[in-house]
């Protein structure tokens, strides 16, 4: 909205500095600092709201032995609405609000922010202890999937008539001048991609800071990534797929840095609020969803390896107990406990180290992902 202000006035009274605003880096910034003043501003109104109202997360049974989660009874949680006003304003405020890339990152987001809120509602709030019966929460995953898998594969004029020529294409980390085409799978694959991300975001969410810090550092990269794929000249540099108006994502997740920054200051440990699945749904979908519209989706385990290895530890523990309860009537565990980030807490970690850790995993593994644009 500020970027169509902006450019009436520089063309209609020309007054000078004005030029600057359609500049992504400038609004990028703009962005990050919005959303941080949010967070920091509504964050404990939020927060303030939900402790009068008393939502708040109850204790897991399970890592009673811990401690740490004993005293965790009571915290507030659907503090993912923090995160989300201070995510989707600044986006609309400082970026091109009919770019398409920008309207369905908008929309996955806020979508998949209602499905978590929704599921939060009924969780905390009504009382339902599973919340949102899984069956519907994965209709709403895949409905969203739909949506861009279709406005993407049926409609690829939309992003420029350049698209058409790449819209199923993905890039394909390590080799260079060789792109991989999903075809007829497209569609399938985009409704994976948002779905398990989101999932994955959501099984991350276990430790105080532990998920919102992973998907800033993702986040990080991403815009990196975001900004060469929507400028020629790198794009031609790096030989990757150039897609015209894609830096404008560069927007989103600088907006997405500075929420998340914002939020860490309340989720750090110990936490004042947890974003719950209203937060971590969404936030999923997001980082997901960046993966598709910049085409570099095979680049996800690696960028996303925590969330990865997160649900990779979840799908072993279930899978291996099933198997050794038919095979010996008595099922076993691979690890203490499921998701991973618990196996450790279960070990004797204290969950600062453990989120610490976890925070130098994700650093490096950005590193590696930003490094596969050079070793081709």
């Amino acid at each position: 909205m500020l970027y169509f202000f902006a450019r009436y006035i520089e063309q209609t009274f020309a007054p000078p500095g004005f030029g600057v605003f359609q500049y992504v880096w400038f609004r990028s910034a703009a962005a990050a600092i919005t959303a941080l003043l949010i967070s920091f501003i509504v964050g404990p109104r939020i927060i303030a709201a939900l402790k009068r109202n008393q939502i708040g997360e109850q204790a897991k049974v399970e890592l009673a032995s811990t401690g740490n989660h004993v005293n965790k009874a009571g915290t507030p949680t659907m503090g993912g609405l923090i995160v989300l006003t201070a995510l989707l304003l600044p986006t609309l405020l400082w970026a091109n609000v009919l770019n398409p890339y920008i309207i369905l990152i908008v929309l996955v987001t806020a979508w998949l922010g209602v499905v978590g809120f929704v599921d939060d509602y009924l969780k905390v709030i009504k009382k339902f202890k599973k919340g949102l019966i899984g069956r519907y929460k994965i209709i709403g995953q895949i409905g969203i999937g739909l949506i861009v898998g279709i406005s993407i594969f049926f409609f690829p004029e939309w992003f420029g008539a350049a698209f058409a020529k790449v819209n199923t294409v993905t890039t394909v980390p390590f080799a260079k001048n060789i792109n991989f085409d999903f075809e007829w799978l497209y569609i399938p694959m985009v409704i994976f991609v948002i779905t398990a991300t989101s999932n994955a975001v959501n099984l991350t969410d276990g430790l105080d800071g532990l998920a919102i810090g992973t998907v800033s550092i993702s986040a990080l990269a991403l815009s990196l990534i975001c900004y060469v794929s929507g400028n020629a000249k790198f794009a031609n540099y790096l030989n990757i797929i150039h897609l015209r108006g894609s830096d404008e994502l560069t927007i989103f997740c600088a907006a997405l840095i500075g929420a998340g920054l914002g939020f860490m200051w309340f989720n750090s440990f110990p936490a004042q609020v947890f974003m719950g699945d209203t937060g971590s749904l969404a936030l999923g979908g997001a980082i997901g969803g960046l993966f598709i519209l910049v085409k570099k989706e095979f680049l996800l385990p690696i960028l996303g390896g925590i969330f990865f290895a997160e649900t990779v530890s979840v799908i072993l523990q279930v899978t291996y107990f099933r198997y050794t309860k038919r095979k010996y009537g008595e099922g076993r565990r691979l690890f203490k406990m499921a998701p991973l980030h618990h196996h450790f807490e279960k070990s004797g970690w204290h969950e600062a180290k453990i989120v610490s850790r976890f925070y130098i995993i994700a650093v490096l593994l950005a590193i590696i992902t930003l490094a596969t644009f050079k070793i081709r």
